[in-house]
């Protein structure tokens, strides 16, 4: 039968089911019980469903008792029972029977018997058992609910783990958390245990008489966080335990000491305040200690040590934004030492090497056809041999670009301007003892670039561009080179100009299972003789260029078709000079596809500006190939290389493959560099490995790899080997580390980790 708001009594007594969702405490439950607006069971609001063999109602004793396969539903929610009795006298409901009750969300919750009164502020439920989201499931010999603010659970037990053996039988979960009694305190939004045992395939683990942690359904909440436990040779057994202190709704402040037996204290902060506008993310360090060597020994005088990593991005409107970010350290090898991770990452729009820390202040604003940019930053550097006398500052760096929101001549049409100002304090030229001022130099440029594209009916694609560059360039303190070096101080201005034109035309090929393309690609550019900034002479009277931006530059696939391959302003193509390759596809219909592209440049002259080692100083550059294929699923393949132009001897080769499938996972890297990518430098020789993955020999049992060796020096830098254990709800890590001596550094290293992870308890619960 159907039942509207006259239904009082069944009301009453779906809610006395609904008991069971408050009684462990889920917050799903209570917003599930609130009139709502369109409930999903198509009831209208208010309004319930209910079915049962058998309704008594008893006016004598005023009780109302349903029997029989009763099924209840109720703003989504299903209630099953063979038993409902309402004792209106007594304010009391009561269901047994095999009850249960299903949410919107999958959820099940299931009892022997529940015990609510009619308001819902106190209550009981027998045999308590519920499956929760993520597979969660949670069991108690009683729930209590003793009021609106206070729930709990005596003798229970909750696991994510399977219960339940693939024939049907029950198993012990691999790992469960027991406890005599679980108490949840809403008002100070804590939850405490008494006698919890933590165990491992049935066996305990860890027994703590009394803990809380914060309530789940807490936004934050003050407490203590996962501590980290490590064994080190060079601060000897290190135990950090932080605590969250949470100071406002918009902040908290993260405090975490790190005891160590062979040197003192450090103590790590991290500082998060969000406002209106934007957030602010902040670490800080401090110890005061001597310096220590690899193996713990201490030496020199006692000092503060200490480090900040900051930043913070804010937004004025809806297109201006700013931010900065502050990032210094005392000692070079301060985050090694105390094992500081989280250290070289982007916290703002302009990132260094790595290595190496930078501080920058930006405005920008963006829009849909303009961008405009102004910073200023430091650079700190933690390499061996870095000066940073010799780091320039960078103030100011402005960026702007601007597209015409319609069509110019028939094409597109960007305008962009750009200034920069760099000061060095010391010269790292001409004896670094004598301590010579630093290159200064400012820039200023504007330029325009206009392109279109053609295609015929025969499917040749024509692009036309134009582009156009002014740039202004003040030098001060010019000391490069003994020989011939110019005036300290100079200004000079220059005018830059291509104009050219791609050209590509695909051709199709359609086959049984597979589709063939061949594209001849071909783009030619013009450029007026250009007169490059020169400083002067190195000690061998080679001519040394103002290059400020364009010292990693690598010629490969990515810049070949660039009619300045420079990636900066202050060094730039110029002549005449064509880019030809050729690129070849084959799909397949099922998915697999590779590719393959062969091409080099070409030019009238030769270009001085270019290194040695780059490839590109020659009439004709060297060869560049790259490819990457996908023969197999699970499986992908690329390589890339840079040819000599005359011996086709490797000058530079990337390759690699990743495979992946049910038994695990892998990758390998291999990198060999004869030249060097600065344009300006003379050639070094670089060969590495690096690979890694796991690999499970059983449904359960696996191995984990991975290492980076350096084949120049014959010699490994990093390699793990690990064994691995893991099933739905733990994974358990063995794992050996060994470092070797790296120049400049800290020595080497030898380390095992333990590291155990339980499903949906977050971080590992122990690590190195």
């Amino acid at each position: 039968m159907s039942l509207g708001r006259r239904s009082a009594y069944a009301k009453r007594g779906l809610l006395a089911g609904a008991a069971l969702m408050v009684l462990c405490g889920a917050a799903q439950a209570q917003e599930a019980l609130r009139p709502a607006a369109a409930s999903p069971d198509g009831l209208a609001p208010g309004q319930l469903y209910m079915e049962a063999d058998l309704v008594i109602r008893d006016d004598k004793n005023k009780t109302t008792t349903a029997r029989g396969d009763i099924v209840v539903r109720y703003q989504g929610r299903t209630l099953r029972a063979q038993e409902l009795v309402y004792d209106e006298a007594r304010g009391l409901m009561r269901a047994r029977g095999k009850t249960s009750i299903v949410n919107a969300d999958g959820s099940v919750e299931y009892a022997d018997e529940i015990v609510l009164d009619d308001q819902m502020k106190a209550g009981v439920a027998t045999g308590f058992a519920a499956r929760l989201p993520q597979n969660v499931k949670l069991a108690a010999a009683s729930a209590v609910h003793r009021s609106e603010k206070v729930n709990e659970l005596n003798r229970a037990i909750y696991t994510p783990c399977e219960i339940c053996a693939p024939d049907g039988t029950s198993k012990s979960p691999t790992w469960s958390i027991k406890a005599d009694k679980v108490v949840q305190d809403k008002d100070r939004q804590l939850v405490y245990y008494r006698n919890a045992v933590v165990r491992i395939l049935g066996a305990p683990l860890v027994f703590l008489p009394i803990f809380w942690h914060p309530d789940p359904q807490a936004e934050r909440k003050s407490g203590l966080l996962t501590p980290e436990l490590s064994p080190s040779n060079r601060r000897g057994l290190s135990y950090e335990q932080p605590y969250l202190f949470v100071i406002s709704p918009h902040s908290d402040l993260t405090l975490s000491p790190q005891i160590n037996t062979k040197v003192n204290p450090f103590v790590n902060v991290h500082y998060r305040k969000r406002f209106y506008s934007g957030a602010v993310d902040a670490r800080f360090g401090y110890t005061y200690d001597k310096d220590f060597d690899n193996d713990g020994d201490r030496f020199g005088d006692l000092t503060s040590r200490s480090y900040i990593l900051a930043s913070g991005a804010f937004a004025i409107n809806d297109k201006w934004r700013w931010g900065f970010t502050a990032e210094r350290t005392s000692d070079d090898l301060l985050f090694d030492k105390y094992e500081i991770g989280g250290v070289y990452e982007s916290r703002g729009p302009y990132i260094a090497d790595d290595r190496r820390l930078i501080s920058q202040l930006y405005l920008t604003r963006e829009s849909q056809k303009s961008y405009v940019s102004a910073a200023a930053f430091s650079i700190q550097g933690l390499r061996p041999g870095d000066n940073e006398r010799t780091f320039p500052i960078v103030a100011p760096l402005i960026e702007s670009r601007w597209e015409a929101p319609q069509s110019i001549a028939g094409g597109r049409l960007r305008l962009r301007a750009s200034a920069v100002a760099l000061t060095r304090e010391q010269s790292p030229v001409n004896a670094p003892t004598l301590r010579l001022d630093g290159l200064d130099s400012r820039r200023a440029t504007a330029e325009a670039d206009w392109r279109t594209t053609f295609t015929t009916a025969g499917g040749l694609r024509i692009s036309p561009y134009v582009q156009g560059r002014i740039d202004a360039y003040s030098i001060d303190d010019n000391f490069a080179g003994g020989v011939g070096v110019a005036s300290r101080s100079d200004s000079m201005t220059r005018a830059l100009g291509v104009a050219g034109l791609d050209v590509s035309y695909p051709f199709f090929k359609r086959y049984n299972s597979f589709t063939a393309i061949v594209e001849p690609i071909v783009q030619l550019a013009a450029s007026p003789e250009l007169k490059q900034i020169e400083l002067g002479r190195n000690a061998i009277g080679d001519l040394v260029y103002l290059n400020e931006d364009a010292l990693t530059f690598e010629f490969d696939e990515t810049n070949l078709f660039r009619p300045n391959k420079f990636p900066g302003y202050d060094l730039s193509e110029d002549g005449l000079r064509a880019n030809v390759g050729l690129r070849g596809s084959i799909l397949w219909d099922d998915g697999r596809r590779a590719t393959l592209l062969v091409g080099r440049s070409l030019r009238n002259e030769r270009n001085e500006a270019f290194g040695a080692g780059s490839g590109l100083r020659d009439k004709a550059s060297d060869w560049i190939v790259a490819a990457s294929a996908e023969p197999l699923p699970g499986l992908s393949l690329f390589g890339r290389a840079r040819l000599d132009a005359d011996s086709l001897d490797v000058a530079r080769a990337e390759t690699g493959a990743n495979v992946s499938s049910k038994w695990g996972y892998g990758y390998v890297r291999y990198l060999r560099d004869r030249s060097n990518p600065n344009a300006l430098a003379g050639s070094t020789k670089v060969e590495n490995l690096d690979l890694g993955g796991e690999v499970y020999l059983t449904r359960n049992w696996g191995l984990s790899l991975y290492g980076n060796r350096d084949l120049q020096q014959d010699a490994w830098v990093i390699r793990d080997i690990g064994v691995v254990y893991r099933d739905d709800c733990t994974r358990i890590d063995f794992i050996y580390r060994k470092e070797d001596t790296i120049l400049g550094r800290l020595g080497p290293s030898e380390s095992f980790t333990i590291r155990l992870t339980l499903a949906t308890l977050g971080e590992p619960l122990y690590g190195n």
